[in-house]
Order: C-alpha cells, then structure tokens, then sequence
C-alpha cells in the first residue's frame, strides 16, 4: 500500500475524486497543488495537513502563504513549485492530475526522482511520450513506474496483467461518443458550449469534456496508449460504447478478448493506480451484469468527428506533431469556452495547424515547450486574436 502521496491538481475533478480515494484508504499525503483555486486548497491543507502546497498562479502565492501561515507548511508556486512538489524526497508516488502540457515536467521531474507516477494528465505522453517513456525505463533502476489513470488505459492495464506483450494483436479502445454521439455536422454548426460540457456518463473538468463532444480526447487517449502500451497506431481499435461500462479490452492472438467492466467512477481508476498490485473496497457502486442495460458498439462516425484521425496523423508523422496538435486543441479548447470561436472552429484550426512546416522536427523538452508556444500563437492569429 502507498504511505506517502504526491498529489499535483487536487482542486481539479481528478484531484478531488483522488482525495476521496486518498480518505478511504489512510494514505499520507505530503503535497498539494492547485492553479488558482485558493479557498479550496487551503481547506484541503487544513484537513490532509502536506509538507508543502503549491499555488500555479504565482500571483496568488502571497495570499496564500499568508491564509496557512498557521499551518506550517512551505508554500511555493509556478513551476518550479510544480517541479518540487513532483519530487519531494518523502513522496513514494506521485498523481498527476494537472490539465494540459503544464503537466509534462512534473512529471518528468517525478520520474527522474524515482517515484512512481499515477498519471491522469495525457498530454505528458502525447506531447512528450518519447522522452517520458525513454526517461521511465532509465529510472527502472530506482523502481519508477507509470500507472494510467484514465479509465480507458486503466482498464487496458488491467486487462494485460499476466501476459507477455507479444501475444497481444489488438488493443480495444472504447468511447462513449460524448454528448453529441448521432448528431450531424450541420447540427455541431451551432453547438454551444452548455452542450458540450453536458456529458451523459462522467462528471469531468471543463477541457476534457470538450474533448469528449469533439472526440478529440479518443484521439489523444490513442496516443497515450502508443506511448504506454508500446504499440502501432494500428494495433489500436477505437469502439464508440454509449453506456461507458466496458472501460477498455485486449484482444489477444488467440482470438480471446479481456475486458474490463463497472459504473462509470473514477475512483476505481485512481484507487487502482495507487494500491496496485492490491485491490481494496472502493466504495463504488457494484455492477450486475444480469440488471445491466444492453450494451452497444458502434465503428465511429470520422466524417462527424474528425479529430480521432487527426491524431493518427499526427502520431504517424511523428516527432513533434503530437505536440502540436495538442497545443492546438487546447489553445482552441480555450477559446470556445470563453466564446471566442464555435465548435467545429476547434478541429478546423488544428487541421490548419498540423500544416506548420518551419520547425526542426526533433523532440526534446526545449523543443515541445517551443513549439507548443509556437502553436498557440498561430491558433490565435488563425482566429485574427
């Protein structure tokens, strides 16, 4: 069982649910982050009691500082407040539930240190799953390890325990269709963002549930799953699932299927991830397969949704395309939800972006960090901004 926890977005719906987690099983927990949610974190501090809490926003770092100054606790920020919290020598694993590629050194700050890394922040490996993977097997020596926390790559993990990688020919990767499964193109025209963030199955963070209604969050779980998996594209089969109960399955190369089943709830995921190899009471809800609505599967809809195959694109190609893609998408992510652009502006200016040319196509942290600022700007000169 895990003594000590490293909790990097605990205001975040990732970093609450963990906290729920967190108070069911007894673990300790020695550090906090939070972007700008100030009230929470600090009642958070009161009631976990870390070593150290760190505010990204560096604006708020003095106001923070003074509300726990009682508490005796160091209170850092930015960055380099991420990148300590993430290898704090007292941490035995660290979950990363930070959105976006802010996510990325943490993570590989946590790796080089020797933890282990519940990771839930997927941009770590879509934009940088070459050098976090190279840097996890480095760190084999000091028993670092990554446990997804998605529930699609959870469940894959799952699925493969016991097996050798080699008598693995697909891997099933499901998808709720988000909530606008069925509708048209003409329809997505006028999607607003209430739509969108209206999810049917998971209560999520307003980026990821905008992933979910373009299918942009299938795609970007697809290259995760290369990265963590160690698998082609095209050992990679995406499902449209409706009812989000048959989290994710492996096909092996006799034909059996392994999949992994129960009620949408992220606790499950995230339990998984820090008591692994061990299972305990999650306290989630139990699923009966005889009082279990009828399942569906459906091929999904690429002339509707395009940007599952902008993602295979992006990681055929290669390098640094990921990153753009997903610098793009959460630049465009962003100005959809303040109401700058309209739903299917998303994919169009990421497509537009995947045609940058005059870049060295070689990865390394200087170059993602450059290139996703690269992106971003483009995004906002696409849109005149």
């Amino acid at each position: 069982m895990v003594k000590n926890l490293s909790l990097l977005g605990s205001t975040g719906s990732i970093g609450t649910q963990a906290l729920s987690v967190v108070d069911n099983l007894g673990i300790n927990v020695v550090s906090l982050t939070a972007n700008k949610n100030i009230k929470l974190i600090e009642q958070q501090s009161r009631k976990f009691k870390p070593e150290l809490v760190c505010i990204f926003d560096e604006s708020l770092y003095k106001k923070l500082k003074l509300n726990l100054k009682d508490c005796f606790l160091k209170v850092v920020s930015g960055a380099e407040g991420l990148c300590e919290a993430a290898s704090m020598g007292s941490a035995d694993i660290v979950l990363n539930s930070l959105v976006g590629i802010s996510g990325l050194l943490p993570t590989m700050c946590a790796i080089e240190s020797g933890k282990d890394v519940a990771l839930a922040n997927k941009e770590t490996l879509v934009a940088g799953g070459e050098l976090v993977i190279e840097a996890a097997k480095n760190a084999k020596k000091h028993d670092s390890r990554i446990f997804p926390v998605d529930s699609e790559h959870s469940a894959i993990f799952q699925c493969i325990q016991g097996n050798k990688s080699k008598q693995i020919s697909k891997i099933i990767l499901t998808a709720s269709g988000g909530p606008f499964w069925g509708k048209s193109r003409k329809w997505l025209e006028n999607a607003t963002v209430e739509d969108a963030l209206n999810h049917p199955n998971w209560k999520m963070g307003s980026k990821i549930s905008i992933d979910s209604a373009t299918m942009m969050n299938k795609g970007l779980e697809l290259i995760e799953a290369v990265w963590l998996f160690d698998k082609s594209p095209n050992d990679i089969e995406i499902v449209v699932h409706p009812q989000s109960i048959l989290h994710s399955a492996v096909k092996y190369i006799d034909n059996s299927i392994i999949a992994q089943l129960g009620f949408p709830d992220m606790r499950i995921p995230i339990q998984y991830a820090l008591t692994y190899p061990d299972r305990v009471d999650s306290g989630a809800e139990s699923l009966s397969l005889t009082k279990c609505s009828e399942l569906n599967f459906y091929e999904p809809d690429h002339k509707t949704f395009k940007c599952i195959n902008i993602c295979r694109k992006a990681i055929d190609k290669g390098g640094l395309y990921p990153t753009i893609v997903n610098a793009a998408n959460e630049r465009a992510v962003e100005l959809f939800l303040n109401g700058t652009i309209k739903f299917l502006d998303i994919e169009k200016c990421v497509l537009e972006a995947m045609k940058m040319r005059d870049f060295d196509n070689i990865i390394s942290i200087s170059s993602i960090l450059q290139i996703d600022k690269k992106t971003r700007m483009f995004v906002d000169n696409y849109f005149n901004i």
